[in-house]
């Protein structure tokens, strides 16, 4: 049985976004890109269908939850009867290459431990073929999709899947470092994993300290903003409304839409909630990912079921989209300079959200 939506922590480096589930495993993952198709996506069926799991090959008698103060940084503890383990997940902020990084940190006793690592591009489809390198990388490579995989635990296959067993003792750590590269590439360059996760909590709290977020709700309002900004596709400013596809409202609902994209009403929200929290350096030239208006929308019959992709609500009232743009425009205007407004009356553009470019626009 699927976990609930609410269960599942979310990690990113503002091109894409995982879902980590209590139980350790990475049920949901689109990569290189939130609109890519997903090469792990038990979200939206089976283990068979794509996942990461990391997890106590033990009965956990508890497990608790919670984020690095002020970042993206995941961590999970798991509590055995011979001792406690952290299981700390993490996207290092995009750079060269996309690496998903995962360290398994001994807090008492000793605790053991299992991986599996199921990697099934196209949202299910795709089996990779995964060879070994002679450096032990673990090299995978689906059509144009390649990841490696680094790790000094031993590994092997079974069942199109890769499995590993080890135990991790108090003080020590075990990384996993998963990177995304395009397959016609050489394999990414190996990501030192302590160093990495150093950068990331530096990142996001150097970010978040620009924000202004004091009095009582400061901490939950900061928050709420550090996802709003691991929803930011960083090479364009777009921000999309959520990481994922084909989840209903309600159950048996019909309105399981496509939410990867940018949409107009979601990004003056968003644009507005940054302003109010003193975040004045913002590209608000919102969907250069993809117009959503552009995207043909299609259903891709897997063996789980199908999956939703492209726009749907391609119909929206033109003055819909001018009132929130307008909005935006008006909010953001004393932060931008000799900013100027344009295109903001073309409801047909492909990305009709290209706003507020200016002397004093800067990077989200």
């Amino acid at each position: 049985m699927n976990a609930p939506i609410e269960s599942y922590g979310l990690i990113g480096d503002c091109q894409t976004a995982a879902l980590v589930g209590l139980d350790g495993s990475i049920d949901w993952l689109c990569w290189p890109r939130f609109d890519s198709d997903a090469c792990f996506a038990a979200l939206l069926g089976k283990p068979s269908n794509g996942r990461w799991l990391i997890t106590p090959s033990c009965e956990a008698v508890d497990v608790s939850r919670r984020y690095r103060r002020d970042t993206l940084v995941l961590e999970t503890t798991f509590r055995t009867e011979s001792g406690s383990a952290t299981l700390i997940d993490f996207m290092l902020p995009r750079g060269h290459t996309s690496d998903l990084i995962r360290v398994v940190r001994g807090d008492e006793g000793e605790v053991p431990m299992c991986m599996e690592l199921v990697l099934r591009f196209g949202y299910g489809l795709t089996i990779p073929w995964v060879s070994r390198l002679e450096d032990g990388t673990l090299r995978a490579v689906a059509g144009p999709d390649m990841v490696a995989l680094r790790t000094p635990v031993a590994l092997w296959g079974e069942n199109f899947k890769t499995a590993a067993m080890f135990t991790v003792a108090k003080g020590k750590t075990v990384p996993f470092v998963l990177s995304y590269g395009p397959s016609h590439l050489p394999v990414p360059q190996p990501v030192v994993a302590e160093a990495a996760l150093e950068d990331c909590v530096k990142f996001w709290c150097d970010w978040t300290a620009a924000t202004k977020c004091d009095g009582l709700h400061g901490e939950a309002i900061k928050r709420s903003l550090i996802t709003l900004k691991a929803l930011t596709y960083a090479p364009s400013g777009g921000i999309v409304a959520a990481p994922t596809t084909s989840l209903p409202e309600r159950e048996g609902g019909l309105r399981n839409w496509d939410y990867r994209y940018c949409w107009i009403r979601d990004s003056t929200l968003t644009l507005l909630a940054r302003v109010a929290a003193g975040l004045s350096r913002l590209q608000a030239g919102a969907d250069r990912q993809r117009g959503a208006s552009a995207i043909p929308a299609r259903c891709l019959w897997r063996a789980h079921g199908y999956v939703r992709t492209g726009a749907q609500e391609r119909t929206r009232a033109r003055r819909e989209r001018l009132g929130t743009a307008a909005r935006a425009g008006q909010a953001c205007r004393p932060y931008l300079g000799r900013a100027r407004l344009r295109h903001l009356g073309d409801a047909r553009s492909t990305a009709p959200f290209h706003l507020l470019q200016g002397d004093g626009l800067g990077g989200v």
